[in-house]
């Protein structure tokens, strides 16, 4: 077992993670992409932090800390994550240090708090759930496995949304809404009632 955390994809989702790893202090070991571009093979290189291989190397490196999906798409980070649990490695939690969680809050493994993302009371997260820059998730609202928020969303108290459902960078959800399983709320939407699953919704209000 190798001392320090792997992340998962070299595109610009992985390298911020790498930002949010390195402002709490977190060791990590490198980086596994299956098909990472040159370009972003290079970016990595410039971040002083060694390319791995492909996924299937992390078998072989066995992080100590666990494993962090880079990866924006809730859909793909979900399929990667199926692959890499069967070999039993545990998931990492990142918080960078100027997210704020609230102390009931019940998170999941693997759950990636990016700087100013805000979490209050009562609220339930799941698996892989991914916060981007200055979202808010209010009271008592629950999120599923591999949801996805973008920077500057705000979902508001009482809201569940479904798993591998996304917001949209300003996107707002409203008090009390359900977004469902698989659903994509666009940029700059105002949901102002519930989202069926697996369906597209944009504008203001959402449609």
């Amino acid at each position: 077992m190798r001392s320090g955390l792997v992340i998962v994809g070299c595109g610009g989702h992985g390298r911020e993670l790498l930002m949010i790893a390195r402002a709490a202090g977190m060791p990590v070991r490198g980086f596994v992409d299956d098909s990472p571009s040159q370009r972003n093979l290079d970016r990595v290189a410039a971040l002083g932090v060694p390319f791995l291989g492909a996924t299937d190397r992390l078998t072989d490196e066995r992080p100590s800390i666990g494993y962090a999906i880079g990866i924006g798409d809730p859909r793909v980070r979900a399929a990667v994550d199926e692959r890499l649990r069967a070999h039993g490695m545990p998931a990492a939690t990142l918080i960078h240090p100027a997210a704020t969680v609230g102390s009931d809050a019940v998170i999941d493994e693997g759950f990636v708090a990016f700087a100013g993302a805000r979490v209050t009371t009562g609220v339930r997260v799941g698996r892989h759930v991914h916060l981007n820059q200055n979202c808010t998730v209010g009271h008592d609202a629950e999120l599923g496995d591999f949801v996805q928020v973008n920077p500057l969303a705000a979902i508001s108290g009482d809201c569940h949304v479904g798993p591998e459902a996304l917001i949209g960078t300003t996107a707002c959800v409203l008090q009390g809404l359900r977004v469902g399983a698989g659903a994509t709320v666009g940029a700059g939407a105002c949901v102002t009632r519930d989202v069926a699953p697996k369906t597209t919704v944009k504008g203001v209000p959402a449609r």
